[in-house]
């Protein structure tokens, strides 16, 4: 084929290669919703999509293909070559299925005005399909994770946090009542890089403002925090919120008020809560009767007692000083996942 040839062909080709690549993309998504999440709908509109960009596809823009002559075959880059997690892995086939609707929208406006339309619709369900799925892996490594560490002040935060998330916790709430600004900003980075890192989510106590500027998972609130509905109005509906709860009226009020997750407790008297009456292994049964969303008993819990909470009803709980002052926060964060794992 000579070049001048090829030249006219120049858009049906990139149509071509531009359809491959959203539809590959929606199907490396879908996969993951079918047989990862196990969720049919966010699968069936995957499917949905691809078959509608598939009905572009036609005879005329395939023959347009030379494979042989395109340039850009041998062009790579480092990062196309690794994936360090699921989430990335997603992440990167959404962004590669968004880029070529939009080559397809622009260049289809060329080729045929439907086609520009069509694909800017498309475009956007993918984007409805970015923000569910993000919610759904969010909730459900949150439905999931049996042990949440909270931290406490600790010259080693850093490297107690990551022993933990290396021993299989997925969730930590960053909680710091002492430090200045800036520093609990750096700090807070720095934890949210590794829990994503390890696959786990992060979520900033208290801060909402905080939480946005780290690109948190969430804020943890508590009862004289702000609302609920506020937090979630400032950080997006992707993001979880949790409330702590200290009996069966704020439990119920926080639930009413749209919480995806409330902590339970304190179950013990603990100095983190200084002056608070502990709630008690009766409102930990209460919670396991009651609570129709996720729940972490909280408050004085350690190896020794934990037991007693789980007998109580606990599947999940969350741990600050067990974890946080341990001499080796990694052999106590493998006894507490074993414990909670045989409960």
């Amino acid at each position: 084929m000579n070049k001048d040839f090829r030249k006219g062909w120049s858009i049906p080709r990139i149509l071509d290669t531009n359809l491959d690549r959203a539809r590959e993309g929606l199907r490396i998504i879908e996969e993951w919703c079918r047989f990862g999440l196990e969720n049919s709908q966010l699968a069936e509109e995957c499917k949905q999509m691809r078959q509608e960009v598939a009905r572009w596809h036609s005879h005329e823009i395939r023959l347009a293909r030379d494979t042989l002559n395109d340039p850009g075959t041998m062009l790579s880059h480092p990062q196309e070559e690794t994936r360090r997690s699921i989430e990335d892995l997603l992440q990167s086939n959404l962004c590669r299925i968004q880029e070529a609707l939009r080559v397809l929208e622009e260049y289809g406006k060329l080729y045929q005005v439907e086609m520009g339309i069509t694909f800017k619709n498309i475009r956007y369900q993918v984007y409805i399909l970015e923000s569910n799925l993000l919610t759904h892996n969010r909730y459900q490594k949150l439905n999931k994770s049996l042990l949440y560490l909270v931290t406490s002040s600790s010259k080693n935060i850093l490297s107690i946090v990551e022993s933990a998330l290396k021993e299989g916790v997925t969730l930590v709430q960053y909680r710091d009542k002492n430090n200045d600004d800036i520093f609990i900003l750096q700090t807070a980075r720095d934890i949210c890089q590794l829990c994503h890192d390890y696959n786990g989510l992060f979520i900033m106590n208290d801060r909402v403002d905080l939480a946005l500027a780290v690109n948190a998972d969430g804020v943890h609130l508590g009862q004289q925090d702000i609302p609920i509905s506020l937090a979630r109005q400032i950080l997006g509906p992707n993001s979880i919120v949790g409330c702590s709860t200290t009996n069966p009226q704020e439990m119920a009020q926080a639930i009413t008020q749209g919480a995806d997750y409330i902590g339970v407790g304190p179950v013990y008297a603990t100095p983190t809560k200084p002056g608070k009456i502990p709630a008690g292994l009766d409102y930990v049964n209460y919670a396991q009767k009651h609570s129709p969303i996720p729940w972490f008993a909280i408050g004085g819990i350690n190896h020794e007692n934990i037991n007693e909470v789980i007998t109580a009803g606990a599947k999940q709980v969350a741990i600050v000083r067990a974890i946080m002052e341990a001499d080796n926060p990694a052999t106590i964060t493998q006894e507490l996942l074993k414990k909670l794992t045989i409960g």
